[in-house]
């Protein structure tokens, strides 16, 4: 059951497995936020408890809640989006890094480059733009890093277009399955208009890259333009 024989990923059975898998989890994490929450007010428990166990777990728990309503289940559904657009591409000895890159836009928590598909000479960065669950990924992707980790990326499964937006995974140990997805985005200065010139993105891949969920990214430190 080779990914790469499907026309997008989220026709792979494994990768929709694992991408219901990971919603469950989050439908889990938030369900088991909520109920620990709950369980404090209901179960009777004495003042000093309350200080010390439960308006610490609300404020901590306030922020988990957060994180899951606004960034795991967003996230989740950018993934759908990708999965639904794009095949897997299996491939080995993707070059990658935790430095910051050169001419990238915005925050970066690691990168990988992939051909152009327009010019497979021409490598393209895709960075990790946010710190949502990347922990597993920079543990692997460090210079340091064990050999025993770093071989866990030195396969790696990518459904995208270098030029605007993918979706990284590593297989499981036995090949078959897609986890710990990424979302990686196109950040490089300029890469609007490199998009259909340097590039040469046609208009079909724009469309499919707006299907997938791609707009461009505009640095909000950046100061705007003054219109006349």
């Amino acid at each position: 059951m080779n990914p790469a024989d499907y026309p997008t990923a989220w026709q792979h059975p494994p990768t929709r497995r694992a991408w219901v898998l990971l919603m469950v989890r989050n439908v889990a994490g938030l369900i088991g936020w909520v109920g620990v929450w709950i369980a404090l007010i209901v179960i009777p428990v004495d003042q000093s408890l309350v200080l010390w166990v439960f308006i610490p777990y609300t404020i901590y728990g306030t922020w988990r809640l957060f994180v899951q309503v606004f960034g795991y289940f967003p996230d989740a559904m950018r993934m759908l989006r990708i999965l639904r657009t794009y095949p897997w591409q299996v491939l080995r000895g993707v070059p990658h890094g935790l430095n910051i890159y050169p001419d990238i836009q915005g925050d970066q928590h690691g990168w990988f480059e992939f051909p152009n598909p327009a010019d497979r000479q021409q490598q393209l960065p895709l960075v990790i733009s946010n710190h949502l669950r990347v922990e597993w990924w920079s543990r692997r992707m460090g210079p340091r890093a064990k050999p025993q980790l770093k071989s866990r990326i030195e396969t790696i499964w990518f459904a995208g277009d270098p030029r605007m937006i993918g979706i990284l995974a590593a297989p499981t140990p036995n090949g078959r399955a897609p986890h710990h997805f990424k979302i990686l985005r196109q950040r490089l200065a300029g890469a609007d208009h490199a998009l259909t010139t340097e590039w040469g993105a046609t208009a079909e891949d724009m469309d499919r890259g707006h299907q997938a969920g791609f707009t461009p990214y505009a640095d909000p430190r950046r100061p705007k333009e003054k219109t006349l």
